[in-house]
């Protein structure tokens, strides 16, 4: 009965957020612990699904580590996670013969800027060539040249906002136990696309980048390819690798895996002007908005926490207020010396406090309110897709004006409404709603709002990409430069 040993390492990072982060974020489930994500919207949800319904296959998980986007790792953060978890595998490799590793692939560390491929690196030097290492991957990371030489198969998500984690790991998790029977000669090409991209036309339901996605799809499905997949990276992770790429993975037809990687590549480098993100000006989305008789969103990707952003961000709150919106307010903050004051004066009180620019002070002035504590809370809630916990520390619900205002101490995921309704809010008694990431699932506010604004606003995870600050990516690279010509080519990882 083949043991096949399971590891997760996933985190997001933005290079612009000037917060590191630390090994005290992640979350870490060692040995039967693992076993908590059975039935959860996860990679390892999935692939423990199509695991356990086999009985030739034996299970040996090892250690998950999961942490929500935030800045770059710091050194003694990234030393005693890469130990930990590298003991952890050593310990219990032992008659494995086949290893599945969930990963996110934007990682980023003070001194190891390609995290994932250190792992997968130390993996392979542990086990061998010949044993098969399968990945699963956030369509967001970046899958570099020392990840793909250690690894015989990948599953990308396929869908943004990403709902199909399970089925990911369903697909690696078959993938990898296709490979334990023998035969095949798995075959990855990878065509490199020098664009960083953003904006509505992501996604995967509606834009031209699902168009391409569902062409992965089928050539899954109908056999041509084992795996396939467009990577967009995080363009707010500035590591060498940055890029978009499409990888195609066939059973050792390299021809065909070249032309479906420079086919797709092409399509994709042929919209790149579609797939930027449209931005509004601040001033101009609230003389909108005001007079529109329906709730709106004010989306704040530039500060979103899923993509790496301190959360901190109150530019809108600040124009809102300076420009006199009348309307009822609904948003979301980290600042813990607010929550710190509000749990200190208790509910009912009315408390002087300063909101924002508690981490990102070059960006955010510290704003000034006189506010009622409405309720507080431990600032736990779970994921509303993935069912993952999410844990802000102590929160509190403070009203000011028309302003309602969550105050977290902790950074966590802000891509649902969980925060909102784990403190007894729901998003539609508002007009205004504010929204710290770049897209939500379309029923938790598109298909009901009047409009969804998507600022134009300062942020580690602004959509003008422009604006950053890239100093690590390869360059030339769209829309950081002007490229005049691309002709795609492909590199082949054979095993």
């Amino acid at each position: 009965m083949p043991k096949v040993l399971i590891v997760e390492c996933m985190q997001e990072i933005s290079s612009f957020n000037p917060l590191p982060s630390e090994y005290e974020n992640f979350h870490v489930e060692r040995d039967g612990e693992l076993y908590a994500q059975r039935g959860l919207n996860t990679a390892i949800g999935g692939a423990l699904s199509v695991f356990e319904a086999s009985p030739d296959i034996s299970l040996v998980p090892a250690i998950g580590a999961r942490a929500g986007s935030a800045g770059l790792l710091s050194a003694h953060g990234w030393q005693r996670l890469s130990t930990e978890i590298l003991d952890a595998i050593k310990t219990r490799i032992d008659n494995v013969e086949g290893i599945y590793v969930s990963l996110h692939g934007a990682m980023g560390a003070d001194g190891e800027l390609d995290p994932e491929g250190y792992l997968l690196s130390e993996i392979r030097r542990m086990v061998g060539p010949d044993m098969p290492i399968v990945i699963s991957l956030d369509l967001h990371g970046i899958l570099t040249d020392r990840m793909l030489r250690q690894i015989d198969g990948l599953a990308i998500y396929h869908t943004y906002p990403h709902v199909d984690f399970a089925d990911t790991g369903e697909r690696a998790a078959r993938l990898l136990m296709a490979l334990l029977q023998g035969g095949r000669r798995p075959v990855i090409a990878r065509a490199v696309i020098p664009a960083l991209v953003r904006g509505d036309e992501l996604i995967t339901r509606s834009g031209c980048y699902g168009d391409l996605i569902r062409e992965c799809q089928r050539i899954e499905r109908d056999g041509t390819a084992m795996a396939a997949g467009i990577m967009i990276g995080n363009p707010f992770t500035d590591v060498p690798e940055l890029c978009t790429q499409v990888l195609v993975m066939t059973d050792g037809d390299e021809s065909v895996a070249r032309r479906e990687a420079e086919r797709l590549a092409q399509e994709f480098w042929q919209q790149r002007f579609r797939m930027q993100g449209k931005l509004i000006p601040l001033d101009r989305s609230i003389a909108q908005a005001s007079t529109i008789d329906g709730p709106v969103v004010f989306t704040d990707a530039a500060d979103a926490t899923s993509s790496g952003a301190t959360g901190d961000s109150n530019i809108i709150l600040k124009a809102l207020r300076d420009a006199g919106y009348r309307k009822r307010i609904l948003a979301q903050i980290v600042d813990p010396s607010a929550a710190a004051e509000a749990h200190k004066a208790g509910v009912g009180a009315t408390i002087e406090v300063t909101l924002g620019g508690f981490y990102d002070k070059t960006r955010f002035e510290p704003m000034p309110v006189r506010a009622e504590v409405q309720s507080l809370s431990n600032g736990r809630s779970q994921l509303e897709t993935m069912k993952i916990s999410l844990d802000a520390g102590p929160t509190a619900v403070l009203t000011f004006d028309n302003f309602t205002v969550v105050v977290l101490t902790r950074t966590v995921s802000l891509f649902d409404r969980a925060m909102y309704y784990s403190n007894g809010l729901d998003p539609q008694d508002f007009d205004l709603i504010v929204v710290k990431s770049p897209h939500t699932e379309h029923h938790m506010y598109d298909g009901w709002v009047e409009k969804n604004f998507n600022i134009d606003a300062p942020g580690a995870t602004s959509a003008n990409l422009k604006s950053l600050g890239h100093t690590i990516c390869a360059r030339p690279m769209y829309p950081l430069d002007e490229i005049v010509e691309f002709v795609p080519t492909s590199s082949i990882y054979p095993r």
